[in-house]
């Protein structure tokens, strides 16, 4: 099979590292892709949001399965682009159509689809312009903290944790007012819960489910979890806090109304569904649904699953994860991010990394990288994350640490204690 692979992260690397393990994968495109992908297929450097450019590549590659990495070409309907294409509605997508997406696309759809449900998730309220008043009313008797959530897609940018009245009643002005452009149009006011979060992720067919192993991430840049939100500073898998009575709950309470939630609205979901999920006591609440994989639990995930990737993406076109039993290694993973100096600020790209040669026990997935004249340049925020699997969780740790250590650009930055507050 020819496979189309959209997306630049170390999601995709990780993704293209496992599709290109696969018997069945004779050609791995992958676009945009990175200096990471390069070695397990072949990039072609097109923006995927452009459809036609997407659509242009697949008829010239001859491809048999596009698989969708990020959510934004996934809520801007690139399934559906495919699907109502008589030139591509062969082609089988890995990834909800616009109606699924909106899991992510948007927060009050997905509490509204929580609400129908019966899935736990913390109480909220809803608010435009033309209730605003209603909103900074609500916002004055609301319990502290109060989180503040852009409806739409903003970059990770969207959500805000405010400790005061006054604070929280301005932020919604300002958000309503465009701060986040049309992201923030609708914007949701939640009650804060206190636990410990983590990530769960299955891959559905639109009737059935296989469960992918559980992971946790860390997204604060400084050591101990302080300072800034990122998009991901590392990772482990499995989470220790997650027993086999826990994740049941989050099975029956959680994954079955949403898979079969989704069935009964008519929803015909093809692809990831990302819980973010918190522990508050013994209970799981959902905090938000994604409709792809996460990252960087990805490259945590991902180097535990003993199946074929592919085989599974086939059963899942298919309709027929019914029959497919998934293998989860015993093995404990754990994925250690290394960014750009001033990240999650203003930080430099072009800077020339060393020392990949010298990783010893471990997997580089390539997040922020380009290639340049043979030469592996930093290209983003987040750069590399360093996966290793072992036999225990602080092996794993360390050895991720240590390989992260071994590689060198000018203002590298990593955290040092990613996992080790729950050994």
């Amino acid at each position: 099979m020819n496979i189309l692979l959209i997306g630049s992260g170390g999601r995709e690397c990780a993704f293209a590292w496992k599709l290109s393990q696969s018997e069945k994968c004779d050609k791995l495109i992958i676009a945009p892709g990175n200096a990471g992908t390069a070695s397990y297929g072949k990039n072609v450097n097109i923006n995927p949001n452009d459809f036609e450019a997407v659509k242009a590549l697949a008829l010239k590659e001859q491809i048999d399965m596009l698989v969708v990495g990020p959510e934004e070409p996934l809520v801007l309907g690139i399934h559906d682009f495919f699907v109502n294409d008589e030139e591509l509605a062969h082609i089988p997508v890995i990834g909800p159509k616009k109606e699924g997406a909106i899991l992510e696309g948007s927060k009050d759809f997905s509490k509204q689809f929580m609400e129908r449900h019966n899935i736990p998730t913390a109480k909220s309220k809803s608010f435009t312009d033309e209730n605003l008043n209603e909103g900074i009313a609500y916002l004055a008797q609301h319990t502290l903290p109060i989180v503040l959530k852009a409806d739409g897609l903003a970059a990770g940018k969207g959500v805000l944790i405010i400790d005061n009245h006054q604070e929280a009643q301005d932020e919604l002005r300002l958000m309503l007012d465009g701060k986040f452009g049309k992201a923030g149009s609708t914007v949701v006011v939640e009650e804060f819960l206190t636990g410990i979060e983590l990530s769960v992720f299955v891959l559905s067919d639109g009737k059935n489910y296989v469960t992918l192993p559980e992971a946790k991430d860390y997204k604060r840049i400084g050591q101990g979890d302080t300072g800034l939100n990122t998009g991901g500073m590392g990772s482990v898998s499995p989470v220790p806090f997650a027993d086999a009575t826990f994740l049941s709950k989050i099975e029956e309470q959680i994954i079955k109304p949403t898979v079969n939630g989704l069935a009964s609205e008519g929803i015909d979901y093809t692809g990831f569904i990302f819980f973010g999920l918190i522990k508050v006591g013994d209970d799981p609440y959902v905090i938000e649904y994604n409709c792809r994989m996460g990252d960087p639990e990805t490259e945590s995930v991902i180097p535990r699953i003993e199946n074929d990737l592919l085989e599974l993406f086939i059963a899942s076109s298919k309709k027929e994860l019914g029959n497919y039993q998934i293998k989860i290694s015993p093995k404990n993973a754990a994925t250690v991010m290394i960014v750009a100096g001033g990240y999650p600020g203003e930080y430099e790209k072009g800077k020339a990394i060393s020392g990949l040669e010298n990783i010893r026990d471990s997997y580089a997935f390539h997040a922020g990288t380009t290639l340049e004249g043979g030469v592996v340049k930093t290209n983003g925020g987040r750069v590399l994350a360093i996966s290793s699997v072992k036999d225990t969780q602080f092996e794993a740790l360390q050895s991720a640490t240590a390989d992260a250590a071994r590689i060198y650009f000018d203002g590298k930055y990593f955290r040092e204690d990613i996992g080790f507050d729950l050994i």
